[in-house]
């Protein structure tokens, strides 16, 4: 299914321990590049939540942020780790020993506030971190959601300008008896105005290796298998984002040639307006996962 790398998604659960949100924002980018923001209280997560996200998305920047609000107040039971506060105090002690001035006296609201200091107790804990679980995969799977159904937009897109690409490369195709006749035509009257007397077979050997040079149909069945192979894609189940940058470069190379030969002012410009749709193309699917 063709994904877009462009989501959000947000959700809230509340418990004892007061409100979780989680936000995830995702845009492109070549590679997958998440950064976290976790409460304390739930840091010990983020490896496991660095694996979640791997497994459910293949590329993109993803901005996940988890926060949580605070209790009533008893809700949860906080305790001092008093094995940290006593490493806390012996370093204070320590320093204020070799400080040339008198220690300042220690503010028992910063002491709290220093990390480790005040925790939860583990029951709290444990149902913390299970909510904050639930909760983030509940999130990565709503912007999983939200990516493939803006894809299914871009896919859509894409296929009805691949549509009305082949449509120009039948019309240029269809061109190419005219187009053909013309370069023998002038080629034969830029000859008689010259005046020169050139034999038939040489004739048509030169005008055989003019159109040879100036020939297209190879660039217009390139073009075509390019279109087939494209819609190919999206009709597959794999990440197709890069595949598809691929082929936007190889459609464009192929225009670039047909409008370098072209010896057609009709060609010329279908060329011109190929490009056009084929940049739109592109732009749209440096979007896909």
């Amino acid at each position: 299914m063709i994904a877009s790398m462009t989501g959000f998604a947000r959700n809230e659960f509340t418990g004892p321990f007061g409100t979780l949100v989680c936000e995830i924002r995702s845009v492109n980018h070549r590679f997958l590049d998440a950064t976290l923001r976790l409460p304390d209280s739930a840091r010990a997560l983020e490896p496991e939540l660095r694996q979640l996200l791997s497994r459910e998305l293949k590329r993109g920047k993803v901005d996940c942020t988890v926060q949580q609000r605070g209790s009533e107040a008893g809700a949860c039971n906080l305790e001092i780790d008093r094995g940290v506060l006593q490493r806390l105090l012996a370093l204070v002690a320590e320093l204020s020993k070799v400080l040339p001035e008198p220690a300042a006296r220690v503010d028992l609201i910063e002491l709290l506030r220093f990390p480790g200091i005040l925790r939860q107790d583990s029951a709290d804990s444990e149902q913390l971190l299970q909510a904050a679980r639930k909760l983030f995969a509940d999130t990565v799977a709503e912007l999983v959601r939200t990516r493939g159904r803006e894809g299914e937009r871009l896919a859509s897109l894409i296929r009805q300008r691949c549509e009305t690409l082949g449509s120009m490369v039948s019309q240029v195709r269809a061109r190419l008896p005219e187009v053909q006749a013309r370069i023998r035509a002038r080629f034969a009257e830029r000859l008689k105005e010259l005046g020169a007397n050139v034999d038939q077979d040489r004739f048509e050997q030169e005008v055989l290796l003019m159109l040879q040079r100036f020939d297209v149909a190879e660039e217009l069945d390139r073009l075509d298998g390019h279109i087939q192979e494209t819609a190919h894609t999206l009709a597959g189940n794999e990440p197709a984002g890069r595949r598809l940058d691929f082929l936007m470069q190889e459609f464009n190379r192929e225009a670039n040639t047909l409008s370098s030969k072209s010896q057609d002012l009709e060609t010329t410009r279908s060329a011109v307006e190929m490009k056009v749709l084929i940049e739109q193309m592109r732009e749209q699917v440096q979007n896909i996962e």
